[in-house]
């Protein structure tokens, strides 16, 4: 199974070609607990407020009142601090999809399948909303090209708990297609949720309509094969 992103007490598990993203110490301390707290905290507010390109550590230790020093004892860079933030997003918004993926839930008729995924996707857009800059958080995600590992191990990770609720209902599915379908049914997702990150007009509820039976509807057609 794909790993899955590690607490928040740990280093993120993602790195990048020429930048940084892990932590360069894991915090031990009540103190040092608190300091990362600070610059994460820092960080999120500032992002919405001046977003991606303008953020520095700089205006971060200012935010936090911390002096540099303290910041680079742990982050070796802003990209750092945003890949934290960002792990810390996509499990708050995992921990759904992992209680949401089970062979019960695959072997739902397609109405009620269709029902249930439109719900885990509004469910969804909610953590990102009431996350502090979970929209700019999203944003980064996708517009930065050193953040990707975040974002597409984290989508490896759900993709592999669909692919274990699938196979638990319909083994005789072939895995090869199983997988394919689960990753696109994941990007379709969060690339649903970056629309309406981008496009404040959109209706949410009708794109999850939509969203919802496209993926059902292959889901339904991915039932009907056998090995």
């Amino acid at each position: 199974m794909p790993r899955k992103p590690q607490p928040p007490d740990a280093a993120p598990p993602v790195t990048a070609a020429g930048v940084e993203l892990d932590r360069k110490r894991a915090p031990a301390q009540t103190r040092a607990l608190e300091t990362c707290e600070r610059i994460l905290d820092a960080a999120a507010h500032l992002l919405g407020e001046v977003g991606i390109e303008r953020l520095s550590t700089n205006l971060i230790c200012e935010r936090a009142g911390l002096s540099p020093p303290a910041l680079y004892r742990y982050y070796p860079n802003k990209y750092a601090v945003l890949a934290e933030l960002g792990v810390r997003l996509m499990m708050s918004q995992n921990e759904l999809l992992e209680r949401w993926a089970t062979p019960a839930t695959m072997k739902l008729p397609a109405a009620r399948f269709e029902a249930h995924l439109k719900q885990l996707f509004l469910e969804t857009l909610e953590i990102t909303r009431r996350s502090t800059a979970g929209e700019w958080i999203t944003r980064a995600l996708r517009a930065v090209p050193s953040l990707a590992p975040v974002r597409l191990e984290s989508h490896e990770h759900v993709t592999g708990l669909l692919v274990t609720a699938f196979a638990g209902a319909w083994p005789a599915v072939p895995q090869a297609r199983v997988r394919l379908v689960s990753r696109l049914a994941i990007e379709v997702m969060y690339s649903a949720q970056e629309l309406l990150v981008d496009d404040a007009t959109l209706d949410a509820s009708e794109v999850a309509d939509i969203m919802s039976h496209m993926v059902t509807t292959q889901v339904m057609q991915m039932r009907r094969l056998r090995s």
